[in-house]
């Protein structure tokens, strides 16, 4: 019973010897031996060293706290200076071009500047990223410029301590003997310099060499400088053939998919063994011809139908360029499609139906032949390929050829194509005449001695790329990637992109990181104006981006509006175009309801005169200007700044009744 406590002697107040305080720790601050009970008594020589050892060293931690509190005065003072971006009240565009300016400073003038000093620079210049950098790099200079100041300061005091302090028997205080020292000190660029290099002169410590204590900015020996995109576009693509786009139109049943898919099988560019498969699989459901088609037309429901319906993508090279063919959909149901196909494209290739019945039917009697070329046309499109397919059918006769030359030609003139631009191939999809090698059929070679269709579009011009205007990316498709992020598809109108970029996502401002480019599938680091590029974003949701969305430049962004002026081209209507007139508005790959608020005036269509201000209405084959109200704000672009977004397609019940260019963007 010794182990236990005394539980019936026992008092309260035994066991609550120390205030109970809620928090309050019953471990000892210290851990002391019982049994060393000389911690305890007091020796008075023991004390007096102490002290007296204290009082030697107290001027010595006096003069390193004053070292530390110097050292400390500017870091301090900057952390205190610092402005939060939040604070600025700026709107959420002023945000995105102050971030993207201070990531470029950043990146050339490391952390030499201060945030403070960079944000009121960058709002001075109003976002004006090479004015703010001339500012910070002319102010350093006149810095530089400056003429050095020496500073006098109090000579030293240099404390001599003895290995034993000597105490008056008088006082009882030590007495510490000081000499004085005059050491030249000067100022360079705001370090403290002993010059001379006696007995008295105190070494340069890593202390003194902190940047914290320095006092004017480094300026980087080698800046940064931004690459020519001209010139990076020149030794990225220099070595490489020509991109081109090209998209394929025509009214369904036309045979543009078989002819595209005969093309890449002549050109090796199908597997036999793939080509082998669609040819039995094509037997077993009795259309043994859709074969080629199948090369492009690769979804379950277009081979079921036997049309296209989305835009399909192949690509080949010739001689000199590489080529990426877009597959319109030619069906009437899917003229959105087409036109955002077109809208990617450099040139286009229109194939029509030799065979007696079918081209007229195409062609005159409400077929998608017309509108098909109006639409191409309309979309800036100027070089066309005009393949008379299924010539076979007529046994490659020169008179239906010509028929059909003549008929074209008088129509295109008048949808604003030139002769020169326009070039007629007979050919046969099915059999493969006249495709890739010059013709053989003895028919066709009595007549015929011009190029094959590979060597026509070959010879077509690549369109001028504008790499050296603001960026701007079209977003038509939105899925989710492999990795972090999602990814957008679209095409590069104006600029250069590189991986790791800066992106604005319109109309809803928000800033977006460009995480990866593919360029046709394959992986790159930078991508120029005319690309198809899929892009992987971060730092963007998903749900808040849609097709018909702009990738911009952060600093020069795209106008956002819902309220324009465009000069409109009226094609066949059934009902006159007045006032408050509905229509749905197609601007790339982006569909809006809309109405036309204003009719300004009727034009002449040659020359552009003004024949009637304010007409009550607008008929078939009219030019107007108009004003036009978008539902929501979309992102346009003036006609003359970006030609590629500033033209729009009006469509009304399935039908395009005009076309038009955007000539002024109204504040709303």
């Amino acid at each position: 019973m010794a182990r236990h406590r005394n539980i019936r002697n026992r008092r309260d107040s035994d066991d609550y010897d120390y205030d109970d305080v809620y928090g309050h720790s019953v471990e000892e601050d210290s851990c002391l031996s019982p049994s060393d009970t000389s911690q305890w008594i007091y020796d008075r020589s023991r004390n007096h060293h102490a002290i007296s050892s204290f009082l030697d060293s107290h001027d010595d931690i006096q003069e390193e706290a004053e070292e530390d509190t110097a050292e400390q005065t500017r870091p301090e003072l900057e952390r205190r200076e610092s402005t939060d971006i939040r604070n600025l009240a700026l709107t959420d565009a002023d945000e995105a071009k102050l971030l993207s300016c201070l990531d470029e400073l950043r990146d050339i003038l490391g952390d030499t500047v201060s945030e403070n000093v960079l944000i009121q620079t960058v709002l001075t210049n109003k976002f004006d990223f090479a004015k703010a950098l001339d500012e910070i790099l002319n102010r350093n200079k006149n810095k530089d410029k400056e003429p050095e100041k020496v500073i006098s300061k109090p000579p030293p005091v240099v404390l001599i301590e003895s290995a034993k302090p000597v105490v008056s028997n008088i006082d009882k205080t030590p007495k510490v003997i000081a000499i004085n020292v005059e050491p030249k000190v000067g100022v360079i660029k705001g370090f403290k310099v002993e010059q001379d290099g006696g007995s008295g002169s105190r070494p340069q410590t890593p202390r003194d060499q902190s940047p914290a204590t320095e006092r004017t900015i480094q300026i980087p020996s080698k800046v940064k400088e931004k690459i020519d995109p001209n010139k990076q576009y020149s030794t990225e693509r220099g070595s490489e053939k020509d991109h081109l786009y090209i998209v394929v139109i025509g009214h369904v049943d036309a045979g543009k998919s078989t002819l595209m898919g005969r093309l890449l099988c002549e050109l090796g560019e199908v597997s036999q063994r793939t080509l082998h498969k669609y040819e039995q699989e094509s037997k077993k459901i009795g259309k043994q011809s859709f074969m080629y088609a199948w090369v492009l037309d690769e979804t379950g429901e277009e081979r079921v139908r036997g049309i296209t319906m989305d835009v399909g993508r192949a690509q080949f090279e010739t001689k000199t360029k590489k080529v990426i063919i877009l597959d319109a959909p030619g069906h009437a149901d899917f003229i959105p499609n087409m036109i955002t196909g077109a809208g990617q494209a450099d040139v286009a290739l229109l194939v029509v139906d030799a065979t007696r019945g079918e081209f007229e039917s195409g062609f005159e009697l409400g077929g998608q032949t017309r509108e098909h070329a109006l639409l191409v046309r309309s979309l800036g499109i100027s070089q066309l390929t005009v393949a008379v397919n299924k010539l076979d059918t007529a046994n490659w006769s020169e008179e239906r050829f010509n028929e059909i030359l003549n008929k074209l030609k008088l129509f295109l003139k008048q949808a604003g194509f030139k002769e020169s631009d326009v070039t007629f191939v007979p050919c046969s999809g099915l059999t493969g005449e006249n495709l890739v090698k010059p013709p053989t059929e003895l028919e066709l070679c009595k007549w015929y001695k011009g190029p094959c269709l590979l060597d026509v579009i070959d010879q077509c011009n690549v369109p001028v790329r504008p790499v050296a205007k603001p960026l701007r990316i079209t977003i038509n498709d939105i899925f989710k990637g492999t990795g972090t992020g999602f990814c957008v598809a679209g095409r590069i109108e104006n600029g250069v992109l590189n991986k790791g970029d800066k992106v604005l996502v319109c109309p809803i401002k928000e800033i977006a990181e460009v995480k990866g480019i593919s360029i046709n599938d394959l992986s790159s680091n930078v991508a120029f104006a005319g690309d198809q590029v899929s892009v992987t974003l971060s730092g963007v949701d998903i749900q808040n981006v849609a097709v018909g969305f702009v990738l911009s430049d952060p600093v020069q962004q795209v106008p956002v509006s819902s309220r324009f002026e465009a000069r409109l081209v009226v094609f066949n209507v059934k009902v006159p175009i007045t006032k408050g007139y509905p229509v749905l508005i197609h601007h790339q790959s982006l569909v809006e309801s809309a109405n036309i608020v204003k009719l300004k005036a009727l034009l002449n269509k040659s020359t552009g005169e003004v024949l009637k201000k304010k007409p009550r209405c607008l008929g078939n084959n009219s030019v107007a200007v108009v004003d036009i109200e978008v539902c929501r704000p979309i992102c346009i672009e003036r006609y003359k700044d970006v030609k590629e977004l500033g033209r729009v397609m009006l469509r009304v019940a399935g039908v395009t009744i005009a076309a038009g260019l955007i000539t002024d963007i109204y504040n709303t």
